[in-house]
């Protein structure tokens, strides 16, 4: 819970930091005077003053941050503190200057998937597994241990590369071919349809496409001291084959099979050192939360998963980081669009505890996967704060837009109309991330 909340608080308080910097940056480039810029909301805990009279302060709620530029000046102020408030700049210094925290967030995303691809991660191989009967990729010929060396002829480099492109391409159907590498290495192209799906929260739409990752074969990564398995003698590294001569394909379905055996003896055949054994294992009793008797026999599982090294050298690495970023952020966008006609269910929002949860599995998986992590929620704010809605940054660009169209700033009665609709939107949003929150945790 711990790790949670610090990877949740770092993410918030880092991006809103971030997108206030953008504004404050063009804003003193602008001419406009900063009050105050604080890091955090709430009780100042920390402060001090620039030489430019700008107050820098550290609040005690670290989630988020704000600028105070100076606003309305009395009319008998000097005119170089007029010169210096927000509302006399033109129109275009006055926009600029609102769309440069979103940008500034969308940035930092380039940066950070940059800095990934030039460190260098470790991503599962792209290769397939056997797609069930009567999906997609089953009707296109795909085989268990395909590789995937390119999709529509642009080249694949892990599975987590796949499957990126592939979500792409699903959400409005689509037409595509992999280029694949068989076991015995001969190089095919298999052409097949990925219809648009509505996508759930709860459903994979590529393994309902029959496109899978393969799994290998379990193995034993730990025996538990005093266990069944360990009186049987199973050791680390075995390699879990067979249940009573059935079959074992996967860690899934080892342990169902071990839990439907309360009390039973099972002739289990394993690999050890490449030499087939088979070793009758006495499964334990064990009563889970609903007071339900499954089986158990005292491993830890693990199988070798085949990884790759994604890098790239610094420019191409900026490249791919702006090319992630672009996608990403269009992608969401089509999300969007596609929650307000029905095609995508809205149950796809996320509210902060959720993020919060997100942050903290990706913060114990490691630092690439967090960083990956910061950089999706960095595009996510961005392209939120660029919605047209009034009290966002979006909607005071729509009121600058107006405004550059009919050479006169936006009303004061209609930006009120527009604020009390703008947080009407901004609460029934919440509501709903709120409730799919709770949703998920309850299910």
């Amino acid at each position: 819970m711990l790790i949670t909340l610090l990877a949740f608080a770092v993410a918030i308080g880092l991006l809103v930091t971030i997108h206030e910097l953008g504004h404050y940056w063009v804003a003193k480039r602008c001419g406009v005077h900063i009050e105050r810029f604080s890091i955090g909301f709430g009780r100042v805990l920390f402060k001090r003053t620039d030489k430019h009279g700008c107050e820098w302060a550290i609040s005690a709620l670290p989630l988020g941050g704000y600028v105070m530029m100076r606003s309305q000046v009395p009319e008998q102020a000097p005119e170089a503190i007029k010169q210096s408030a927000f509302e006399s700049k033109t129109v275009g210094q006055r926009a600029a200057i609102t769309v440069a925290g979103p940008v500034a967030n969308l940035l930092l995303a380039v940066l950070l998937y940059a800095l990934v691809g030039w460190v260098g991660t470790q991503e599962p191989a792209a290769l397939l597994a056997q797609p069930p009967l009567q999906t997609a990729a089953a009707q296109a010929g795909i085989e268990a241990g395909d590789r995937v060396l390119a999709l529509d002829q642009k080249p694949v480099a892990s599975w987590s590369q796949l499957r990126w492109q592939l979500l792409d391409k699903m959400h409005t159907g689509a037409n595509i071919d992999l280029t694949l590498e068989r076991a015995g290495g001969a190089q095919v192209t298999r052409s097949l349809y990925l219809p648009p799906s509505l996508l759930e929260p709860e459903q994979d739409p590529l393994a309902l496409a029959g496109l899978m990752l393969a799994t290998p074969q379990p193995s034993v990564r730990q025996v538990i001291a005093g266990s069944a398995a360990a009186r049987a003698g199973l050791m680390e590294n075995d390699i879990l084959v067979a249940i009573d001569a059935e079959s074992i394909q996967s860690a899934k379905q080892f342990v169902e099979a071990i839990q439907a055996r309360p009390d039973q003896t099972i002739q289990l055949t394993v690999l050890r050192e490449e030499q087939p054994l088979t070793i009758p294992v006495q499964v334990e009793a064990h009563l889970d939360d609903k007071g339900i008797k499954t089986g158990r026999v005292g491993i830890m599982l693990g199988a070798n998963i085949e990884m790759v090294t994604v890098r790239y050298g610094p420019i191409q690495s900026i490249q791919q980081g702006l090319t992630r970023t672009v996608d990403t952020f269009w992608l969401s966008l089509k999300m969007l669009a596609r929650m307000v006609t029905g095609d995508v269910s809205v149950k796809n929002i996320s509210g902060p505890v959720s993020i919060a949860d997100y942050a903290g599995q990706s913060a114990r998986i490691g630092l690439s996967a967090y960083i990956h992590f910061l950089a999706l929620i960095s595009i996510s704010i961005g392209l939120l704060n660029l919605l047209p809605i009034p009290m966002l940054d979006g909607g005071h660009l729509l009121y600058y837009a107006i405004e550059a169209v009919t050479g006169r700033p936006v009303s004061d009665e209609i930006k009120l109309v527009g604020q009390r609709i703008g947080i009407a939107l901004l609460a029934a949003l919440t509501m709903l991330a709120f409730f799919n929150d709770f949703n998920r945790l309850l299910n």
